[in-house]
């Protein structure tokens, strides 16, 4: 099945589900994509130990998920 998110939030929580949800969804052999609209285009200057949101972007992408901004 093929998934699209979009994401257009500033909130680092909001921007880390959606990353571990998509990362779920390519364990489970999905095709994901997350779009990247508005503020959650930064997100990797809302990284932090609490969130870390280039990791789970980087796992994203090395699993063949596709990152659009």
């Amino acid at each position: 099945m093929k998934v699209a998110m979009i994401v257009c939030q500033e909130s680092p929580e909001v921007i880390w589900n959606a990353f571990r949800l998509a990362n779920m969804m390519l364990e489970g052999m999905e095709d994901v994509s997350i779009f990247l609209n508005g503020p959650s285009v930064c997100y990797e200057q809302s990284d932090s130990e609490q969130f870390p949101l280039k990791e789970l972007a980087k796992i994203f992408t090395l699993s063949e998920g596709e990152l659009l901004a």
